[in-house]
């Protein structure tokens, strides 16, 4: 592991962006703990009001500079005069740099003589079109066909079987793309784990999300209409905010349900965890989702979630019928949230089993597997399949998910036995 000792980190946005998610998260966790390792770690990232220039957090050198768009133009500008000795990247010398492409890459391979990893959550041809025409098509031409071709000796690194999969549809060799699934949080000191002390004792659901319009919360929203005359005391949850948050609530009053939910805001960790060990049913309406981080964190406090198969990434953070419910049209959304609040022995053995999944992430073992791939690349060597610390799982197809939990609850039931 000796072999990287400096990482450069490039992402659009960090976490403390009003317009922060999961990718960005999982980036700065990783981060964390590389830097917690001894490894010097930099992310280069975009400016946004109140923040400065320059932050060193959680073991982190943060360098902030441009907006949506123009934070690709100084990222470059950086990289180049960093190389050459001054400006706010000077004295940088990664081994390795992870780009992250949220639609559209750095190109850092470009700008520098480190090895790059290609950073891709999921492939945005979904969400493109949100940007207008125009910049849609030529963002979807950017990350379909010129990033690629662009990056056809790269290493890929991603978080999910069906991410990987939309990569290869896009051309990228399999035996270039990594997998290194989320980590996850514990529960904060203080706040009880969801369990009948903690529920609510009115049928209730949650949604943790950023309020954009990819993530389709309006579908959870028309649930909560379509059941309410069937379960008069049903209260939704909206944990988190975004540019969308106006349009939600509009539509909450459209419904005439505004009464039923509560649009939480950002909260703390310690009140977003609190407000999942109160929910019964985590709903999960995105369109697209590279890995779906949030559904691990429910099922922390064994909340099952329902979700859409065809956002591809739930299809293996949730097992379908295991752990939560995969559906694939809003009637469907609703029956099963319908059918789960009021079948408690189902919800509850959902749960359970979800919870008992929780085990297996940990950012340490996340980081563990994105060093491994990032010593593998200074030595001239790519990695494929799913990483697990230093230990390289080969998985031939998606199918493999639900195989992978039936092979985890076998193993930790052998150990309890044993």
């Amino acid at each position: 592991m000796s072999a990287v000792r400096e990482v450069l980190l490039l992402c659009w946005r960090d976490t403390g962006h009003p317009q922060g998610g999961g990718s960005e998260r999982y980036l700065e966790e990783i981060g964390a703990v590389l830097a917690a390792q001894g490894v010097r770690v930099t992310l280069r990232t975009a400016g946004y009001p109140g923040a400065p220039k320059r932050e060193h957090v959680n073991g982190i050198d943060i360098s902030r500079g441009g907006g949506r768009l123009t934070v690709y133009p100084r990222a470059w500008a950086a990289m180049w005069a960093g190389r050459r000795g001054f400006g706010p990247l000077r004295g940088v010398r990664p081994d390795a740099v992870i780009d992250t492409q949220n639609g559209i890459p750095f190109f850092a391979r470009t700008f520098t003589k480190a090895p790059v990893a290609l950073l891709v959550h999921h492939c945005h041809r979904e969400q493109w079109p949100v940007a207008g025409r125009l910049m849609g098509r030529v963002g979807w031409f950017i990350e379909s066909r010129i990033s690629p071709r662009l990056h056809r000796s790269s290493q890929y690194l991603t978080v999910s079987l069906p991410s990987a999969q939309e990569l290869e549809g896009l051309g990228v060799e399999g035996a270039r793309i990594a997998i290194a699934r989320a980590g996850l949080d514990p529960i904060p000191d203080g706040v009880a784990a969801g369990s009948e002390l903690t529920r609510s004792t009115h049928p209730s659901l949650c949604v943790l999300s950023r309020l954009v319009p990819h993530k389709q919360i309006e579908d959870a929203l028309e649930t909560v209409a379509r059941l309410r005359p069937g379960l008069p005391e049903l209260h939704l949850d909206v944990i988190g905010d975004g540019w969308w948050a106006q349009e939600l609530r509009d539509k909450a009053a459209a419904l005439d349900i505004v009464d039923a939910v509560t649009f939480h805001g950002h909260v703390s960790e310690e009140r977003k965890n609190e407000l999942l060990a109160r929910a019964w049913v985590h709903v999960m309406p995105s369109r697209k989702e590279g890995w779906g981080l949030v559904v691990i964190e429910a099922a922390q406090h064994g909340v099952p979630t329902v979700g859409y198969r065809s956002s591809r990434g739930l299809t293996d953070s949730v097992v379908d019928g295991a752990t939560g419910v995969l559906v694939d049209t809003p009637a469907e959304l609703v029956d099963a949230v319908g059918r789960l609040l009021e079948d408690e022995a189902w919800r509850l053995e959902l749960g359970e089993q979800a919870r008992a999944r929780v085990g297996q992430f940990s950012w340490v073992r996340s980081a563990m597997a994105v060093r491994s791939v990032l010593t593998s690349m200074a030595r001239g060597a790519h990695v494929s399949g799913v990483v697990t610390d230093d230990l390289l799982e080969l998985v031939p197809d998606e199918s493999s998910a639900t195989a992978a939990f039936r092979e985890i609850t076998h193993d930790t039931a052998a150990q309890s036995a044993g």
